[in-house]
């Protein structure tokens, strides 16, 4: 199978379902900003290889990681079926796996120092990583806003929206899982904050 389809030439892709929209179409924003976190997560995986992170937490935290990619592939494909598309071939979304980041925040959080101040990016390599995927992560989420309910005037309560609604609240969880994890990275390399003090 060729990698290229040569379908795309014209400034179009498909959607899941088949409708052809063009590539800036805000689905299209959506799900690849999703791609570009998914690929961001997967640079936090492999500077985990460096010998700063104790290999107890190494193995855990890329446990949690592909974990998350796997959600979030889920998550980029609920972006690019449009409501009067076909999701019934994609798993519903899972709950769960918005509980599930919510319980690793709070056991990270309970090991670290209480946060008294803003927190600017930096060491570990692997702290900077997380940050930047939260900005990601945040440009995301403010892509799924918008293409909830874009496609039609269907109600809200169908499928494809509640996916939709699904992968935004995800991506808002997600994002407090990032800025946690990279605080946990400075904690486990016993690397100092440093903090912004207006």
């Amino acid at each position: 199978m060729k990698i290229y389809t040569k379908t795309g030439d014209g400034g179009t892709t498909s959607l899941i379902g088949g409708k052809r929209v063009p590539k800036n179409h805000p689905r299209v924003e959506a799900y690849g900003d999703t791609d570009e976190l998914i690929s961001q997560i997967g640079l936090i995986i492999s500077s985990l290889k460096k010998r700063d992170i104790p290999n107890a937490k190494s193995g855990k935290i890329k446990e949690s990681l592909l974990r998350i990619q796997k959600s979030l592939m889920f998550v980029s494909a609920y972006f690019a079926t449009p409501e009067e598309g076909s999701a019934k071939k994609i798993k519903e979304s899972d709950e769960q796996e918005i509980q599930w980041l919510e319980e690793e925040i709070d056991i990270m959080t309970g090991e670290m120092p209480q946060l008294k101040a803003f927190v600017l990016p930096g060491a570990p390599i692997q702290s900077a990583y997380c940050h930047i995927a939260r900005t990601i992560c945040r440009r995301c989420e403010r892509r799924a806003i918008g293409i909830i309910g874009l496609d039609s005037e269907t109600s809200e309560d169908t499928s494809e929206a509640v996916n939709t609604q699904f992968g935004r609240r995800y991506l808002n969880r997600l994002s407090d899982y990032l800025f946690t994890l990279a605080r946990y990275f400075c904690f486990i390399t016993e690397t100092p904050e440093e903090f912004w003090l207006p």
